[in-house]
């Protein structure tokens, strides 16, 4: 049984997904990577994945590890271009921080929690839906300033959540 923890605290915090060593998530026991969209992967002022993060998920699926792209966003057509683009299978609509589309991630790619972890940028929405899944979390930095209106009063908060968080490669 997985280990289901209502905890905003990630396992890992680094400072952009690209920094995602994927030798780390082999040693750490992972073959799925569950990943956000938006800011992400891909920044909301711009739409489309940076070359950088093209080159970093191609590395990761080299090394046997699948992606899914799992994300809030309810513009079916952006998540799907975006999955296309990403070259992955996509769960849009996700309700984060309620794990249940990342739990239909982890049937649909047949993986359990225990190999399974959720990269995003968001702590109450990403880690918490990871946490509360039983896979590991790491929470990257977001790829913009640009969000919703909404995300900016959970940016508050979240600013106070990490106060004193060390992100890798900062």
């Amino acid at each position: 049984m997985p280990s289901r923890r209502l905890s905003a605290a990630a396992t890992r915090y680094v400072a952009a997904v690209e920094l995602i060593e994927p030798a780390s998530l082999l040693d750490a026991g992972i073959s799925l990577m569950l990943i956000d969209r938006d800011n992400t992967c891909v920044p909301r002022d711009t739409r489309k994945a940076p070359a950088a993060v093209l080159a970093w998920l191609d590395d990761i699926r080299a090394a046997g590890i699948m992606v899914c792209l799992v994300s809030n966003n309810f513009h079916t057509d952006q998540v799907r271009a975006s999955a296309a683009e990403l070259r992955c299978d996509a769960v849009d609509h996700a309700m984060k921080p309620a794990p249940f589309a990342l739990e239909r991630a982890m049937r649909m790619m047949g993986e359990v929690p225990e190999r399974t972890v959720m990269v995003g940028d968001q702590v109450f929405t990403d880690v918490l839906a990871g946490n509360l899944a039983g896979a590991r979390t790491i929470l990257v930095r977001p790829q913009c300033r640009r969000d919703l209106w909404y995300t900016h009063i959970f940016r508050i908060f979240e600013h106070l959540a990490l106060r004193g968080k060390k992100f890798e490669g900062e």
